[in-house]
C-alpha cells in the first residue's frame, strides 16, 4: 500500500505502465443487443479486454422514469441524449410494452464475450428493481433477487458467477451479506479510489470491493465542476500511474450514440502505454486489503445516492 498526500492508502501498482481496468454495465436489451457487439468490435480490433457485467432478466427501463421527482434526473435525461441513446420502445419497457429478457435472450452473444478473453459477471436480474427498490428490501427479498440473477448466469455459463457489480453503484448491508453467502472472488458495487473489503455499521464484509475511480461519461456531460472540453481529456488528466484507473462505461452509450468517444478514448491510452487487465486479474492478486467504511453520498453529475469507499478503519 501506499499513502497519498490527502491521507489515503492506495494499493501500490508495480512500476510498469499505467494500468487500465475498463467495466462494462450492459443494462438494457437494447444495450446488449446493439451497444455490445459493437463494443466487442472495438475492444477486439486493438486486443484489449474488458469485465462485462449483464443484466440477465427483464427490461424494465420505463420504469425508471418514476426518478423525475428526483432531483437531477430529468437534467441528467435530457444532456445524455437519453431517448435517442436508449430508443423511444426501451422507454416504455415495463409500463406500456412488456419488458423482454436482456442476457437470458442473448446466451450464445454472453458466451461470445467470454471465448474472446473478456470477464463476463452479474449486473443484475432486474436492473431497475434493484437499483430502485433495494434500501427498502428484507435480507430475505435481496437473497431471492440475487439468488434469481445467479441462476441464470448459470443457465447459461453452466457455473455460477465469480464477480456482481451493484446497478447503479447500488448497495446496502443486506446487499453485501447476500454476495458473501455467494463466495463470489470480487464486487464492483462503489466509487473509491483503491481495492478494499467494505464495512457498514460495525460488520466487516469478506468480499473485496474494487472500485470504479474515474468519473462516467454521463457524469463529464453533465457536470461543469469536472472539466470542460473534450471527455477524451477530461478522463486522461484524471489517470493515475500509482493506482489502479476502473473507467466504468454503459453499452447503451459507449457501444452506440458515443462508440466514436470510446474509440478515441482507447486510442488515446494505448498511445500512453496502458496496459488493460480484467477485473478478475486484478482480483486474483489482492491480498491484506484495508477496511474501509462503506458510505452513501453523491457525486457531480449523478441524480440519486451511491455507495462511495469511506474512511479506512483502524
Amino acid at each position: 500500500m501506499i499513502r497519498e498526500a490527502d491521507g489515503r492508502t492506495c494499493l501500490r501498482i508495480p512500476e510498469r505502465a499505467m494500468q487500465i481496468a475498463l467495466k462494462v454495465d450492459v443494462d438494457t436489451r437494447v444495450g446488449l443487443e446493439c451497444g455490445v457487439p459493437r463494443l466487442q468490435q472495438l475492444l477486439g480490433e486493438r486486443g484489449i479486454p474488458a469485465t462485462f457485467f449483464i443484466t440477465f432478466g427483464p427490461d424494465h427501463s420505463g420504469r425508471a422514469l418514476r426518478r423525475l421527482f428526483r432531483p437531477g434526473f430529468l437534467a441528467k435525461m435530457w444532456r445524455t441524449r437519453a431517448v435517442r441513446m436508449y430508443g423511444f420502445q426501451t422507454l416504455l419497457y415495463g409500463t406500456l410494452l412488456p419488458g423482454p429478457l436482456i442476457g437470458s435472450a442473448f446466451p450464445e452473444l454472453l458466451r461470445s464475450l467470454a471465448r474472446h478473453g473478456h470477464e463476463v459477471g452479474l449486473h443484475a436480474w432486474d436492473h431497475v428493481y434493484w437499483h430502485d427498490r433495494l434500501p427498502g428490501l428484507s435480507e430475505e427479498a435481496v437473497r431471492a433477487e440475487f439468488r434469481r440473477g445467479v441462476e441464470a448466469y448459470a443457465r447459461v455459463f453452466g457455473h455460477p458467477p465469480a464477480s456482481s457489480a451493484a446497478p447503479g453503484w447500488t448497495c446496502t448491508a443486506h446487499s453485501l451479506a447476500v454476495q458473501d453467502e455467494f463466495h463470489l472472488a470480487y464486487c464492483s458495487d462503489a466509487r473509491g479510489w483503491t481495492p478494499f473489503r467494505p464495512a457498514i455499521g460495525g460488520r466487516v464484509y469478506r468480499t473485496p470491493q474494487i472500485p470504479t475511480t474515474l468519473p462516467t461519461l454521463d457524469e463529464l456531460l453533465g457536470a461543469p465542476e469536472l472539466g470542460q472540453g473534450d471527455p477524451v481529456d477530461c478522463l486522461l488528466a484524471r489517470l493515475e500511474e500509482s493506482r489502479l484507473n476502473v473507467f466504468t462505461l454503459h453499452a447503451e452509450a459507449e457501444g452506440r450514440g458515443y462508440a466514436g468517444f470510446f474509440a478515441d478514448f482507447l486510442t488515446a491510452l494505448q498511445e500512453r502505454g496502458a496496459t488493460f487487465r480484467r477485473l478478475d486479474e486484478v482480483a486474483s492478486e489482492l491480498a491484506d486489503l484495508p477496511c474501509h467504511e462503506l458510505q452513501r453520498g453523491t457525486l457531480p453529475g449523478r441524480a440519486g445516492w451511491v455507495a462511495l469507499q469511506g474512511e479506512r478503519l483502524a
